[in-house]
């Protein structure tokens, strides 16, 4: 028969792992909400910095960069293409494997061209995003980010016509 210290460790680690579950789908819904963000009056370097390790590598059909001073050029340059856009993920899971873990997601992006004349058009974009994160003394950071294009829609940018997405 178990004793209470057993069940007491037992249950201390069930509560490790929903916590760091918990906090790593709250640390990939800040990086989703800060693509979105990124326009000055969201997170800039300092506030990538508590997402990502300085490391960091990112992989995206139009790119790739490493570093978390490289993702914050990727993103302005990025976001200057567009308007506006709008990330939504769902369907997160998380796979621990002791201070490192996968997260997966689904998610849907618009991207809402500059206006003109005429009614706004936007192109949108859906996959899923595969993380790998690591425990840090600051908690939890995201190591490597990946996005695979599923399917498209809309308008492409003329730059963007030749991009196998």
């Amino acid at each position: 028969m178990p004793s209470t210290h057993d069940d007491l460790a037992e249950l201390r680690d069930q509560i490790r792992v929903l916590r760091d579950r918990a906090e790593l789908r709250e640390l990939f819904d800040r990086y989703v909400t800060a693509l979105d963000t990124f326009d000055g009056t969201g997170p800039d370097e300092a506030g990538f910095r508590t997402l990502f390790t300085d490391d960091a590598t990112f992989a995206f059909p139009i790119g790739v960069c490493t570093g978390v001073e490289a993702f914050a050029a990727f993103q302005r340059e990025a976001r200057d293409r567009w308007a506006r856009t709008h990330h939504v993920s769902a369907n997160h899971s998380v796979t621990l494997d002791g201070d490192r873990a996968l997260v997966r997601a689904q998610q849907v992006t618009t991207h809402v061209h500059h206006g003109g004349p005429g009614p706004v058009s936007h192109f949108d974009v859906g996959g899923h995003t595969e993380a790998r994160a690591v425990r840090t003394p600051d908690g939890w950071r995201l190591t490597h980010v990946s996005f695979r294009v599923v399917w498209d829609s809309g308008v492409r940018l003329p730059e963007l016509a030749g991009v196998r997405l």
